[in-house]
């Protein structure tokens, strides 16, 4: 299976609560975490949420 990088590139201070929570579920608390994620519906729809905040990468 076919997995991504996702890196937190912008603070999470004045987000939102459910757009926070998100990002903790995906493993990036502060700029610069870095955490690899399956490539499936779940992951896209939490990257969809945060990819304002996120960048993303081929693993």
């Amino acid at each position: 299976m076919e997995q991504v990088k996702v890196r937190l590139s912008k603070s999470l201070i004045g987000s939102k609560k459910d757009q926070i929570a998100t990002a903790h579920s995906l493993g990036l608390k502060k700029i610069g975490d870095e955490n690899v994620q399956p490539d499936n519906e779940q992951t896209k729809g939490k990257v969809a949420k945060i990819s304002h905040l996120i960048e993303v990468f081929k693993a």
